[in-house]
């Protein structure tokens, strides 16, 4: 078994996110359930195929996130996953939909920090072990840091 580390290609620090499922059926009803959240929600996904034609298969309605999402399914190659990337919304906005389309196995990430995902490769193919989400920690939130949290999430209207 080979291990590696694909960093995923993100420029402008877009929100992505990265799952795993178990059927080509993923892309209709990721774009259903993204599309279902606001009209405002502009994405672009990508699903690796496992069987069959093994193609990767795309949808989205903004051109320029479905290629960046195509691009980094090419580099992953790995079965059954897939990435999608979000303008004008956030995965806080959609988790909860895509948790619910009947296919899903498993999320790895949601996330604009930069992200590795962390591949095995074997005999058979190529599949996703993990992800490494961002950088590590820098030390413990003060009091002041916790009041800052409480006032960040109350101005963007996350909490009342």
């Amino acid at each position: 078994m080979e291990l590696t580390a694909v960093p995923i290609e993100n420029p402008d620090e877009l929100n992505v996110i990265i799952g795993q499922s178990h059927f080509i059926k993923t892309v209709e009803d990721l774009h259903e359930a993204l599309v279902g959240t606001g009209p405002q929600l502009r994405f672009g996904l990508a699903f690796c195929e496992a069987s069959g034609p093994r193609l990767i298969r795309w949808s989205g309605n903004d051109d320029s996130l479905v290629d960046l999402a195509t691009k980094n399914a090419t580099a992953l190659a790995a079965g059954h996953c897939f990435v999608v990337f979000l303008r004008d919304g956030y995965p806080v906005n959609v988790l909860n939909a895509i948790r619910h389309i009947p296919e899903l196995c498993a999320i790895f990430c949601a996330t604009a920090n930069p992200v590795e995902v962390l591949i095995a490769e074997t005999s058979l193919g190529r599949g996703i072990i993990g992800v490494v989400d961002g950088a590590p920690p820098l030390g413990i939130e003060t009091e002041t840091d916790r009041a800052d949290r409480h006032q960040l999430l109350r101005a963007i209207g996350y909490k009342l």
